[in-house]
């Protein structure tokens, strides 16, 4: 028999997921997106109405479980074979925008005494694919559901404002249209962003800029491979992985030594890979049309991903918020300016 807690907190997290897709119809909260405005309408419930701790179980299934298959589903919007045929570039490109977003963001972090765990979070979620990568990489690290949330509200925050800059600058810019979507694919946050920045460019910039953007998504395989690496204490850590390591060791990590020995297997990330290729080769393989499935997948993920931001958003406390998010929003909003001039400067001297 199915528990009332348990169905209870799934139904009123999908509650917030649709009442976060209605307010992304309204002015100004319709460039956030639907998943930053159920993470804000969750935020707001708990600021004036208190966590609702009866329904705990299922809110924290939505937080979880749900989160972990809405990454997993996440891979069918990845088409490798496209990536693939755009050759090594746009691969290369993408790692050198996680390292350097990683290794910036999180050096501003402890330069300006930010909180680590949120700002590392940030860091990755800058470099990768916004809030995805969050939910990607909180299980490995262990962080706080709050952080997570948090971290996802202001890189979709952040992301905005530079879709809308890019947008207002791209007339403007000396790039052509295949330069500009390639800018925008290898530096903006989360696809949605890059799809808003590149659409005033035409189809060209559009294919572009998803192009560089799916070869970070891909990306997010290796990158949770490393972290899972420098979480195991057995390991060596020496040259660069120590230092990485010392990165995901100054804060994120939750737990005692004998807890980070027990590293759960990130299942969902075998899903991510499982789902890609699935889309990518075995459905064309029988003559089936995969975009139509990637279309409903698509919107079933963003449903899933909204009801998990519904969850998190409850776990963040508004009023605590702002003497912790100052200061990683400012390591974001900076290290996101200085990625934004070396994708642009690579991307000019290249065209």
């Amino acid at each position: 028999m199915l528990r009332t807690d348990w169905i209870g907190g799934v139904m009123f997290t999908l509650g917030l997921a649709s009442v976060g897709w209605g307010m992304a119809w309204l002015p100004g909260l319709d460039h956030l997106g639907p998943l930053a405005d159920a993470l804000l309408a969750a935020a707001l419930y708990r600021r004036f109405f208190g966590f609702p701790d009866r329904l705990r179980t299922g809110i924290r299934l939505s937080s979880g479980s749900l989160l972990r298959l809405a990454v997993a589903l996440y891979g069918l919007r990845l088409n490798v074979s496209v990536l693939i045929g755009g050759g090594l570039m746009a691969l290369a490109q993408g790692a050198l925008t996680i390292a350097f977003a990683w290794l910036v963001v999180t050096a501003l972090g402890r330069r300006w005494k930010a909180d680590a765990p949120l700002t590392l979070l940030l860091a990755l979620g800058t470099g990768i694919c916004g809030a995805a990568a969050v939910a990607a990489v909180s299980p490995i690290l262990r962080s706080k559901e709050e952080d997570a949330a948090v971290s996802a509200g202001l890189i979709a925050l952040t992301g905005t404002l530079f879709a809308v800059g890019y947008t207002l600058l791209q007339p403007w810019l000396p790039l052509d249209p295949a330069g500009y979507g390639i800018w925008a694919g290898a530096s903006l946050h989360e696809v949605a962003h890059v799809a808003m920045a590149a659409a005033p460019a035409g189809s060209e910039a559009m294919a572009d800029a998803l192009l560089y953007k799916l070869a970070r998504v891909l990306l997010l395989v290796p990158v949770c491979l490393i972290l899972l690496r420098l979480r195991n204490p057995g390991r060596r850590r020496d040259g660069f992985g120590a230092g990485v390591r010392g990165a995901v060791a100054g804060g994120a990590v939750r737990g005692d030594d004998s807890d980070r020995s027990r590293i759960a297997v990130p299942w969902f990330l075998l899903g991510f890979v499982a789902t890609s290729l699935l889309g990518s080769y075995a459905f064309p393989a029988v003559g089936i049309d995969p975009e139509p499935i990637a279309q409903w997948t698509s919107k079933a993920t963003t449903l899933l991903l909204g009801m998990a931001m519904g969850g998190l958003g409850l776990h963040v406390n508004l009023q605590d918020l702002r003497s912790r998010a100052v200061r990683p929003l400012g390591a974001l909003f900076v290290g996101s300016l200085l990625l934004s001039a070396l994708t642009y400067g690579i991307v000019l001297a290249t065209q």
